[in-house]
């Protein structure tokens, strides 16, 4: 399914709105069919809006999950959140209000009221009916004037189908398109980092938009928001995460399934750009995160955000990437480069090295042109001789790109040193054209 979708373009976006707690996030899940947004008792867990392409009744679509309308005690983040929501639903072609089965409050009043101008693009639902509970108090709800209404359970899946079959019915597929023959696919970035760091301000700013909402309030990102751009015309898709505290100072279960929904991006990714505050420097979960990316053959670069607030002179740079080289000694392959989410300065750099690391990253290296380089570095540096550390290493193959990952065959393979494989990898790298990704290299018997 994920691989018929990136073949097409242009879909029409479907939003899901409603006050906070009334199962929009359930819903979008129930829709996907599966786990992308958190879910959680709590009021106002969904803060961003959160999208994602699917296949609804057979056609293509963009869902996107919004944060609940609120009116009461709105200020600070829930304030930007409303805007958000707001922003959301002008550009949607359309919209399914989702209220719950229980009273209708002052807020679902005020946002029925706001939404008058969008009738034509309103599908209305009402959540919690599962088993026909509390459906005869909830048809009250015409008297707003709707038209028709659908009684769902988004938890147990009551009448959904009716629900998706009107979504269908409503949409105008017209201007979906097929993408360009042979068209690459994006080039996928995870920004990770501690809360604070400038994640939300650089994807805003790389995708020309203000998807993700930005506060000086740490924590503010709590799902994995998705974003789209093209840069001298390679596609990109960005995945703005919750920021990464220590383990000990997360505390909420929300806060809990952020931090892991973040570091599952690492699956998704191709390349993790890890967000640094120049002027706190590297801390313990910034290493953290980026062993994670290592591990996974995942690209990884140092990202020094916030530079327009250092000393601007030319040592600084310097010297905070030699203590940065120190603490990651097996990571010296991994690109620094300074930047200012908030001003602009050093994006291009940042996106020029996502495309250098990428290419490596896609590489595949010839059978016949690794086993000449191999016969060349042993040349170079012959195995040991002795009886103990004696064996042979018989050829090489590239086992996978993207993580890149090679497998070379020995006689002996439980003689052959830690200290010769990092030997061979570093030639691969140097010899082979992957100067600025993870290397795995394997040692099989032959």
């Amino acid at each position: 399914m994920e691989t018929e979708l990136k073949k097409k373009r242009n879909f029409p976006a479907v939003v899901l709105a409603g006050r906070p707690n009334v199962g929009k996030s359930t819903l979008f899940n129930r829709l996907l069919r599966k786990r992308r947004a958190i879910t959680d008792p709590t009021p106002g867990v969904t803060r961003d809006p959160v999208s994602a392409e699917c296949f609804i009744a057979g056609k293509p679509l963009m869902l996107i999950d919004t944060g609940g309308f609120k009116l009461a005690d709105c200020e600070g983040i829930d304030k930007l959140v409303v805007k958000k929501t707001l922003e959301t639903i002008k550009k949607a072609n359309l919209i399914v209000l989702l209220l719950d089965v229980g009273d209708i409050t002052s807020e679902d009043e005020e946002f029925i009221d706001i939404l008058r101008p969008y009738r034509e693009k309103l599908v209305v639902a009402v959540n919690k009916t599962e088993g026909g509970r509390g459906q005869a108090d909830a048809w009250n709800v015409l008297k707003f004037g709707f038209d028709k209404v659908f009684m769902i359970s988004a938890e147990h899946g009551d009448n959904i189908g009716e629900l998706e079959q009107e979504i269908i019915r409503r949409l105008d597929f017209s201007g979906v398109e097929d993408a360009p023959e042979g068209q690459s696919s994006n080039i996928r970035i995870a920004l990770m980092g501690k809360p604070n760091t400038g994640k939300s301000t650089l994807s805003n700013r790389l995708t020309s938009s203000n998807s993700s909402i930005v506060s000086e309030i740490p924590g503010t990102t709590r799902d994995t928001v998705e974003g789209n751009f093209r840069w001298k015309g390679r596609d990109f898709m960005i995945l703005d995460t919750a920021g990464i505290r220590r383990k000990s100072k997360v505390t909420e279960n929300i806060e809990y399934y952020s931090v892991n929904r973040a570091i599952k991006a690492i699956d998704s990714a191709d390349i993790v750009v890890l967000m640094i505050d120049a002027a706190e420097g590297l801390t313990d979960q910034d290493k953290k995160i980026a062993a994670l990316a290592h591990d996974k053959g995942r690209g990884i670069i140092m990202t020094l955000n916030k530079w327009d607030t250092m000393p601007q002179n030319k040592n600084t740079f310097k010297d905070i990437s030699s203590r940065i080289h120190f603490l990651f000694g097996q990571m010296e392959y991994a690109p620094i480069v300074p930047v200012s989410a908030k001003d602009g300065n050093g994006v291009d750099k940042l996106l020029s090295t996502v495309i250098k690391m990428y290419d490596q990253l896609s590489q595949n290296i010839t059978t016949a042109r690794l086993n000449q380089a191999l016969e060349q570095w042993l040349t170079e540096h012959p195995p040991p001789i002795g009886p103990h550390t004696r064996f042979k290493l018989k050829y090489i193959v590239q086992k996978s790109a993207n993580p890149v990952h090679f497998i070379i065959f020995a006689s002996r393979p439980h003689a052959v040193s830690d200290a010769y494989i990092s030997y061979l990898r570093n030639k691969i790298r140097k010899d082979l054209g992957f100067s600025l990704v993870p290397v795995l290299v394997e040692v099989k018997g032959s």
